[in-house]
């Protein structure tokens, strides 16, 4: 078959795109039709549906299409060298989409066995202190929750090293916060109010967690001798502190700590 003369209905068939698209593409200069059939008609030559399927690469891989217009038409690249652009690229793509299928297909085990998240992973994200019963009881307490279900498709997509960074960071937070309570930096000051959106963010990483839903964690941090040994074996009264450092930080965000809820 030839090439030769293909009509822009001709090319949207062959690529699986609208001819609005290709129209579009057409009327940005980002992939123009060179030929004219017999009828009048603009016509793609071989080189042009050479260049709309490049286009359909690194639209696939995300990029804009002023992006593509200028790598597509940039002075210092070469065909050759575009697609071993392309190449690249879509390894890195298949790369990142094994690690979400993987991520998927080991989340989809966990609930159909009604695992939670492994000893193993629970070490990684939370330290060597913390205690599995505690992963139990709070799949009690919010294993219903959108939350819980955000927490742990997120966990799930992270590899080891990524789940100890995630602790790592966390340890340094509260590294930082012990110093800044020992120096008598004030809670409900700017500086402890900015500790506890750092905070908030670290959380923000694995669910969505809102000023209030801050709160009410904060509370616990305190009322939960648990959550509260824990803390204050960082630095004395580190509970207390980081509870008055949410809810100065929530009422910065227009929530009262007294009343807020899980929203």
């Amino acid at each position: 078959m030839s090439f030769d003369g293909m009509t822009v209905g001709t090319v949207a068939d062959l690529v699986r795109v609208s001819v609005r698209t290709l129209h579009h593409w057409d009327e940005i200069g980002l992939a123009v039709p060179s030929g004219r059939t017999s009828a009048g008609y603009r016509s793609y030559s071989p080189d042009d549906l050479g260049r709309v399927h490049r286009v359909l690469v690194y639209r696939e891989l995300g990029l804009s299409l002023a992006s593509i217009a200028e790598i597509l038409d940039g002075s210092d690249t070469d065909g050759v060298e575009q697609l071993r652009d392309q190449q690249r690229m879509l390894g890195e793509r298949i790369a990142q989409m094994q690690q979400m299928a993987s991520a998927v297909d080991a989340l989809l085990a966990r609930k159909e066995s009604g695992e939670s998240l492994t000893a193993q992973e629970q070490t990684e994200i939370f330290g060597r202190t913390w205690r599995q019963e505690w992963s139990v009881e709070a799949h009690e307490r919010w294993g219903g929750t959108e939350q819980w279900r955000q927490f742990e498709e997120n966990v799930a997509a992270l590899s080891p090293e990524e789940r100890t960074v995630l602790h790592e960071s966390g340890a340094a937070l509260f590294a930082e916060m012990a110093d800044a309570r020992r120096a008598g930096v004030e809670p409900s000051g700017a500086a402890g109010i900015a500790f506890a959106e750092r905070h908030r963010a670290l959380m923000g990483s694995m669910w969505e967690c809102s000023p209030s839903m801050h709160v009410l964690l904060g509370r616990m941090f305190v009322e939960d001798p648990r959550f509260r040994a824990n803390l204050d074996e960082t630095e004395p009264a580190l509970s207390e502190w980081l509870r008055d450092a949410i809810f100065a930080a929530a009422r910065s965000h227009g929530v009262d700590p007294v009343t807020a809820r899980w929203e």
